[in-house]
């Protein structure tokens, strides 16, 4: 099963906010941090190690408008999806909340299990396409490009397809042990040719690439008859 993505809900509605979060948790695969205003909104991304996959918005907050707040992301460089919610759902309010760099955009009142769906959609969307960036350890990952980046030792590592499908996978398992024949099945399909002779192999030849010993690894370590990754290590391969 894939781990869970990390979802910020920017809403004052205090009924609104929990319930929302409680039938995110119910759905299952998402842990979800609140907030209910763009200051709060900003604090949750300036803790350490933040990471959010998606943010639904709210448009009208105390302290300002999510169409701006979001227009701000994107000058900022954030990616992820963001999914407006809003009481206002004429076209002129609709075509404002997309040109901010809204993926999508939800009148109030809304189904739950419906925003549930579009979410996972762009999710799905998101993570195949070439904007997905997502922290490994000490690297910046584009799978899609199948690329990790140094900043501090100003260096670019290539993976191949399997390498590249094997972090993604641990990634999104959001640092626990995944077993090997789950990773397996995964990242080669349900293949009788393939053992996790295979696995261990490209797991080999990946900790050559990204682990500063790999003879001893910190970023992805074998755990419970599996792996996992160590989001805390920050230790890079010499270049």
């Amino acid at each position: 099963m894939p781990g869970k993505r990390f979802i910020l809900i920017v809403e004052d509605d205090r009924d609104l906010a929990p319930t929302l979060t409680e039938h995110l948790i119910d759905a299952g695969g998402f842990s979800v941090v609140t907030a209910t205003s763009l200051e709060e909104a900003d604090s949750a991304f300036n803790t350490r190690d933040a990471r959010f996959d998606a943010i639904i918005l709210d448009i009208g907050l105390p302290d300002g408008d999510g169409r701006d707040y979001c227009a701000r992301l994107r000058r900022q460089g954030h990616q992820m999806p963001v999914i407006m919610l809003t009481g206002a759902d004429g076209e002129a309010d609709v075509v404002r909340g997309l040109d901010s760099g809204a993926n999508d955009y939800i009148a109030k009142p809304f189904r739950s299990h419906e925003l549930i769906a579009r979410l996972r959609a762009q999710l799905r969307s998101f993570e195949s396409s070439e904007e997905a960036v997502l922290s490994v350890g000490p690297y910046t990952f584009r799978p899609a490009r199948k690329l990790l980046q140094d900043a501090a030792k100003n260096r670019r590592i290539r993976l191949t397809d399997k390498e590249a499908a094997i972090l993604k996978f641990l990634y999104r398992s959001a640092a626990r042990p995944v077993d090997r024949q789950i990773l397996l099945h995964e990242v080669w399909g349900y293949n009788p040719a393939v053992t996790t002779h295979t696995l261990e192999t490209h797991i080999y030849r990946l900790r050559q690439k990204i682990e500063a010993n790999p003879a001893n690894p910190s970023l992805l370590v074998t755990e419970h008859g599996g792996y996992r990754l160590n989001p805390e290590s920050e230790t890079a391969a010499a270049a």
